[in-house]
């Protein structure tokens, strides 16, 4: 049976659901501190985006890794663009126009950043990520109070 396993397999596997961990352990984090105060987007939501980004990612590596010949010409850039306008689709979906007044521009800049995490993550730039939560989490809890 061991002969119909592809070497490296389980060591992919184990980074990768370790990148999927981390993602939803970072991005669950900002979820917490949005849900905490009863936003739109709250644990779930941020997790959700953030492991999806981190998927994408991950499949993107994947597939460069496995066309890596003349033939065929990858462009990272573009699964980039392409998470970065599925996230902004949500993040545009928390945000509403009532009686006048905007709301949900910072659940929808976190959702857009969960998606930024998610793509360190499936990278494996842990230190990137864990710098733009611990950022995020001081952004969203100290300076709100000095406004």
């Amino acid at each position: 049976m061991n002969e119909l396993i592809e070497p490296g397999l389980w060591s992919t596997a184990l980074t990768q659901a370790s990148r999927l961990a981390t993602a939803a352990v970072l991005t669950g984090a900002i979820g917490f501190e949005r849900e905490r105060h009863d936003h739109s987007a709250g644990l779930r939501t941020h997790m959700l985006v953030g492991i999806g980004a981190c998927v994408f990612t991950l499949l993107m590596v994947q597939l460069i890794q496995s066309f890596d010949g003349d033939d065929i010409r990858s462009d990272p850039v573009r699964i980039v663009e392409a998470i970065t306008a599925g996230v902004a689709f949500l993040a545009a979906g928390a945000i509403i126009q009532a009686r006048g007044q905007v709301k949900g521009l910072t659940t929808g800049a976190s959702l857009w950043l969960a998606g930024a995490v998610g793509l360190a993550c499936g990278l494996g730039d842990y230190v990137l990520a864990i710098i733009a939560v611990t950022m995020t989490l001081i952004i969203l809890r100290l300076v709100k109070l000095l406004e």
